[in-house]
């Protein structure tokens, strides 16, 4: 444990520490000598702090940089264990098939390096796979994505959890290509498009174009600070530019894409987080935080990079509306409303079922009065006098999880039947041009590409409904159903 009065610095391999004892206060005359002699000894204490605190704080990044003849060694060791043990993966293949090839070949190198990186953002490898096949077959190149839709494209997303990612990619594609095509070829001028930061640039102007520029994620993070044992917060700006300076003095210029995809992968198979596997990595050699964890029991690889304490989560709590419309004398089926959300904030453009959030824990009363004032304020839907309620019950409850909010959604049925059709709900909207809706049955609802907490919502009315059915289905009747079914004979209950 750290604490203010010991400060430990593991920089460069070497242990430097101030241990200053603490000290009670005691009253003494400020005449006496004991008071001078105490008063003597807390201005040294006071000017050693001082001292310490500079030498904690201020480092200079020539103490931690990398030898030549270490940086020599990390190189080659690096490359061919990346070499040896590389994971297959489809952005890779395209990426190799392509590594040779002119212009063209090239840029959709770069394209699938892009959408690859992107994806793989808060998301893990084995999800990513199927994803980025799916997209690469539906838009093949930066060309076929600026003319999808944001619907389109948040279809395919879907599930894949951060949507603004998703919008970025599009819109990226979309100023590109309408900027005269030609993908930009250099770290720099890749972050001139939208959504792409450091990191992305990073990734693709070395994979595709053999820029010699660093590329850190986590996993790079975790492999610089232990190789040079860095104990200081890793989220602290100072730090994050020292360690992106040092991943620069690292990168092989003849092979800038392979070596940063072999930290990258170093990081993600062998010098985990928790359980680092030191005795196959081939860099262990050159790791200052193992060889400190030898000789010093109290010292751990998995110490570093510092554990930096995550923000605690926002509790939000929601009603959620599962409307279903049925028009009088309709024999179709029936049809959900549905709500976008606005283009801006969390999950923006997405769309949802129509949801209130509520200031707090709500009682049933209080959630059900909300929910009706935005159904009449939105679209006119007035329990007493355009729709009659045909079924109103409460589902469940379900929280939603996202990277910074807990959101708790209190979930309901309810079921309307339009006694003057839908016309007026249409009027409403002509009216109230900030809010977008629209009508699908069953079967586009499960086409559609919602994000994991609706369709969730979704998921939990088709199992009241079907509950509801069995339960109530008579129990004679439940019986010889039983029997006709085990007998081959299906009856079908409405």
């Amino acid at each position: 444990m750290i604490t203010s009065d010991l400060k430990i610095n593991y920089l460069a391999g070497k242990l430097h520490s101030l241990l200053l004892p603490p000290t009670l206060p005691i009253r003494l005359p400020h005449h006496s000598p004991v008071a001078a002699a105490a008063a003597l000894t807390m201005k040294r204490c006071r000017q050693s702090k001082s001292v310490a605190k500079e030498a904690f704080d201020v480092v200079d990044l020539e103490d931690i940089g990398f030898s030549r003849n270490d940086i020599e060694e990390i190189r080659a060791s690096l490359l061919q264990w990346y070499d040896e043990n590389r994971r297959d993966l489809p952005w890779r293949r395209i990426s190799s098939k392509e590594s040779k090839g002119g212009v063209e070949q090239r840029e959709r190198k770069a394209y699938a390096v892009w959408v690859s990186e992107v994806m793989l953002q808060q998301t893990r490898v084995q999800t990513v796979i199927d994803y980025f096949n799916r997209w690469m077959e539906k838009w093949p190149t930066i060309h076929h994505l600026a003319q999808a839709t944001i619907e389109e494209v948040n279809e395919m997303w879907a599930g894949l959890g951060y949507y603004r990612r998703a919008r970025f990619l599009l819109e990226g594609a979309q100023m590109i290509v309408e900027s005269g095509g030609e993908f930009p070829n250099t770290a720099s001028s890749l972050q001139m498009v939208k959504g792409i930061g450091n990191y992305t640039a990073g990734a693709i102007a070395s994979i595709a174009f053999d820029e010699a520029v660093p590329v850190v994620d986590g996993n790079v993070v975790r492999v610089v600070t232990r190789l040079k044992s860095i104990s200081a917060n890793p989220k602290d700006s100072k730090t994050v530019k020292d360690i992106w300076e040092l991943a620069r003095k690292l990168v092989d210029p003849l092979r800038p894409g392979d070596f940063n995809q072999a930290v990258m992968e170093l990081g993600a198979t062998i010098c985990s987080p928790t359980a680092p596997g030191c005795s196959r990595c081939p860099i262990s050699p050159q790791c200052q935080a193992l060889s400190l964890a030898m000789k010093q029991e109290s010292v751990k690889v998995t110490d570093y990079p510092m554990k930096v304490a995550k923000a605690k989560q926002r509790h939000d709590f929601s009603a959620v509306s599962v409307v279903e419309i049925v028009e009088e004398g309709s024999q179709s089926d029936n049809k959900y409303l549905l709500v976008k959300r606005p283009e801006e904030g969390l999950l923006a453009g997405l769309w949802e079922f129509p949801s209130v959030l509520l200031e707090g824990e709500a009682d049933l009363t209080s959630r059900r009065k909300a929910i009706n004032s935005f159904l009449k304020q939105s679209f006119g839907l007035d329990m007493r006098k355009s729709c009659k309620v045909v079924l109103r019950e409460e589902v469940g409850v379900y929280v939603h999880v996202f990277s910074h909010i807990r959101l708790k959604m209190y979930i309901e049925l309810l079921t309307l039947r339009m006694t003057g059709g839908t016309d007026s709900i249409q009027e409403k909207q002509e009216e109230n041009t900030t809010i977008k809706w629209k009508y699908v049955d069953e079967k586009a609802l499960s086409t559609l590409g919602l994000t994991s907490g609706v369709r969730k919502a979704y998921t939990m009315i088709q199992k009241f409904k079907q509950d509801n059915k069995s339960k109530s289905v008579p129990a004679t009747a439940r019986k010889i159903r039983d029997k006709k079914s085990s007998s081959g004979t299906h009856l079908n209950y409405k």
